[in-house]
This record gives C-alpha cells, structure tokens and sequence, in this order.
C-alpha cells in the first residue's frame, strides 16, 4: 500500500494524494448517510492524463478504485467498502468548461463541473442545459454521466444519455478514450459513449463529455393543479400533450400526504390552492406566450372537469415556490420518520394504476406505514417511499420489516413489466434486488462486458453488477 502511495504522489503528485483520515472521512459516507467505508487514499487528479496515470497505477498494483464526484448518490454508488484498501478517485477538480459553441449547441465539460455551474454557464452564453435535478448544487456532470441522470425535464428531452454527444474516458487498461467529437453518423461498432454512460463508474472513468445545449427558454410558465387521482393527472397530461406538443417540459405527481409534510417540516411553504385534493400536479410549459397558453389548457380541463382547482405562477417567485415544495418531499419525509426510498419505472399509461394498487398492497401487507408515490408521472418514474409509521426506531425498521417491503415493492414493479431502477442506478443498495429480479439475459450480459473491459475487477466493486451465486450441490 505505501508503495502504491509512493508511486501515485511521485507520478501525479504531493497535494493530489490525501492521506490524513480526517481530510477523507467527509466522503466516505453517502450524502443519506446509509453506507460508510474506508479508503487507502483520496486521490484528486487535474487533468485527464493525470487520471490515467491513477488508472495504470492502480491496475499494475490490484488496487480497487472507486470514482467520485458530486457524491450525491441515493444508491451507495460513490462509497468504498469496509476494507480500506481501494483509492476515492476524486473528479472534483476536473473543474473546467472547456468550450461552449453557441452556434453548434454544444459544451465541452469537464467531469467535476458542478450541475448549477453549468447551467449558469449555458445561460451566459443565451442557452440552457435541459436536465435539472434536486441536487444541481452539487451534482457533478461526470456523476450524471454515470448514472444516467434524469430529473424533472426527462419529459421533453430525455434523460442524460440523450444529452450526451460524447465522452471522454480512461478505460480499465489506463487508454484514453476520446470520443468527444459530436458525429451524428458514426458506423464503428459498439457505441463505446452509451456504454459508459449509465455504467455507474465500472466500466471506466469519464473525464469530460460533449454536452447538447437548447435555447433560452422564451417564456416559462408554472402551474399548481389539484386533481382527484393518478388517473385523473395522466388524463390532464394526455390532454395537454394533444394541445401542446412538446411545450409542457415538466408534469411532476404529487400526493397529498406529502404536501401536507412539506408545509408541516419545511419553513416557509405555503399552500399553493384552497381546494383539498387528494392529488397534486406541478407542470412547466416553456414557449411563447406560455402563460396564456396554458391558462387556456388549464380552463378547457376544468371545463371537462378533470382538475379541482389551480393556480398558475404570476411570476419566477412563485413558481419557484411551487418547485420548491415539490424538491423538499424527500427532505420533509426524513423529518417526518424513516422511509424507504424506491424509485421505479413502470410505462406511462399503467402508473397510475400501479400507483393505487401498489400502494393499497403494500399498506396491507405491512400495517401501519404509509405509501407516497410522487415525481415524474409523464416519465413512468415515480419514488415510491414507504414511511414508517409514528414512533418507529430506524435503524430497526430498515432492516426489519424494511428489507421485506422493499422486495415486495420490487417484486410488484416486476410483475408490471417495469424497472427496480429508473434514475438512480444500482449502486450497492440494489443488488440484491437486481441479482434476483433482472433476469438471466441481462445479467449475464452485463458481466461478460464487465469482464471483458475490467477483468481485474477494480473500477468501482461491489457496485451495479450482482456477484454469481455461488455454485451449489456437488462437482
């Protein structure tokens, strides 16, 4: 180990490799603070050719590593194990926006480039990034990557994987893969960039990415619309689809009990319309003349009565109030009690249904806790959290019942033809659940390419890919 240290600070350098635990103990936990580990080192490269030198340092001395960038993983993906033997490859300070091309549309971004900064950059230069997330403060662009972020405007524009136009990578050999140049026709094979993306860092290190940019919005308009059901909400969103087209970016499910946590937990959160329903809508429509346009869509729905009530932002204040009750729903729960956090993917027109039986299911089978299915119903992907009831020790209910009702949870998204994981990848929390529900096709594909590109096993371990069961019965 001390040789691999030595190599690591006389190749890269002194002030790139922390030693000292103290300095490195703020990132060896997730940002939930559900997983914890140890590390050998913090190493925090500047350049893509200093990550390669890590790489091929750490492949010639079997040390594991794991990539890390904003931290903000919901599944564990960024924590080393226990043993303190693998290197936290920090891209902190892969901090650079290379270049923006106003008239191409496309950024050059460096792995460590926090999300926001981006999108202040993209709005300097009259464009915007259209991928927006709870954590914009301090997600990184390689962690996005990564995990094939999503968000709340996955609606209009996809998520991460349909942004990217290319990457930059160090591959498990310590090549560099540069594959930034945005081709729209490119015959060569496997496409190398899709595969990293999503890869959640166990297929190579993304260093930088060739980013797709949009127009400044020209007008935004926001809305806070009460419904009576799930069914009701995708019938308001098919509505306004037929009448829109791709004006309506966002349309975000919203279920009472969790308004109600947020006026209760969060200061400053005001009820957004008088009427109760059991059901809230949050829906953006960017474009032209937005907010009479969808004054009209909002009365024509309450004319054919598939709304209670609404009320549309008169200005950026209020509608970033509406956005911020609906980005502290995780934040109120967690004051609220414990919850076990599910985010699944069923298809669009069988959510709303999945929502109501799901949820009448699971609080059945498990008295006393309380289902909140909410998020991007016009995606397919909602978080369906369990709450615990009232009371509830934590740590005891996590794993006992928690760990029964969450493979009730994924068992049910199972049979409805859907995925255990929509936006937030496998991490080290859903293994076991993906080992079980991901079927052999899958997996086994999925492992030969891990083989294939890492056949050593030191990018990211432990993370994403199920470990085979081991072999039963006799030889």
């Amino acid at each position: 180990m001390n040789s691999t240290i030595d190599r690591l600070r006389k190749q890269i350098g002194t002030d790139r490799v922390v030693t000292d635990q103290s300095d490195i103990q703020p990132w060896l936990s997730d940002w939930r603070g559900l997983y914890h580990g140890a590390a050998l080192a913090l190493i925090e490269p500047r350049t893509t050719a200093e990550v390669a030198e890590v790489v091929r340092i750490a492949r010639e001395t079997g040390t594991p590593l794991v990539p890390q960038g904003g931290n903000t993983s919901m599944v564990g993906g960024a924590t080393p194990d226990s043993s303190g033997t693998a290197l936290i490859l920090s891209l902190r300070r892969l901090n650079t926006i290379r270049r923006i091309d106003r008239d191409a549309r496309m950024a050059v971004v460096e792995a460590g480039v926090i999300l926001q900064t981006f999108h202040e950059a993209a709005e300097a230069a009259g464009l915007r990034f259209p991928l927006t997330l709870g954590a914009r403060g301090s997600a990184t662009i390689g962690g996005l990557i990564s995990t094939n972020a999503g968000g709340t405007q996955v609606l209009r524009f996809g998520t991460m994987r349909g942004l990217v136009a290319g990457v930059e990578a160090v591959l498990p050999d310590g090549q560099i893969y540069d594959g930034l140049t945005a081709l729209k026709k490119d015959n060569r094979g496997y496409d190398l960039t899709q595969l990293l993306i999503g890869a959640e860092g166990t297929l190579g290190v993304v260093t930088a990415a060739t980013l797709r940019l949009v127009p400044a919005a020209s007008e935004t308009a926001s809305a806070w619309i009460g419904v009576a059901s799930p069914h009701r909400a995708l019938d308001l969103l098919r509505s306004m689809e037929a009448t829109s087209g791709a004006a309506i970016e966002s349309f975000e499910i919203i279920p009472a009990h969790d308004l109600e946590l947020v006026l209760e937990h969060i200061p400053g959160t005001r009820r957004p319309v008088a009427t109760p329903s059991a059901w809230h809508v949050l829906i953006d429509y960017v474009g032209h003349d937005a907010t009479a346009r969808l004054t009209a869509m909002i009365e024509d729905a309450a004319g054919r009565g598939l709304i209670e009530d609404a009320t549309i932002g008169a200005n950026g204040a209020q509608a970033a109030a509406f956005w911020r009750i609906r980005d502290s729903i995780s934040e109120a729960e967690r004051a609220a009690g414990p919850t076990l956090a599910h985010d699944i993917a069923v298809a669009v027109d069988a959510m709303p249904e999945f929502i109501e039986s799901a949820g009448a299911t699971v609080e059945a089978r498990f008295p006393g806790v309380t289902v909140s299915a909410f998020g991007h119903l016009g995606d397919g992907n909602v978080h369906f959290h369990v709450n615990a009831p009232k009371g509830t020790d934590a740590a005891t209910w996590r794993s006992n019942p928690g760990a029964a009702i969450s493979t009730l949870v994924y068992d049910l998204v199972t049979q409805a033809g859907g995925s255990i994981s929509a936006e937030h990848g496998i991490g080290q929390m859903k293994l076991d659940a993906f080992a079980r529900t991901g079927g052999t096709a899958r997996l086994a594909a999925l492992r030969a390419i891990k083989q294939g590109l890492d056949p050593h096993g030191l990018f990211n371990p432990g993370k994403l890919i199920p470990p085979l069961a081991p072999a039963t019965g006799a030889p």
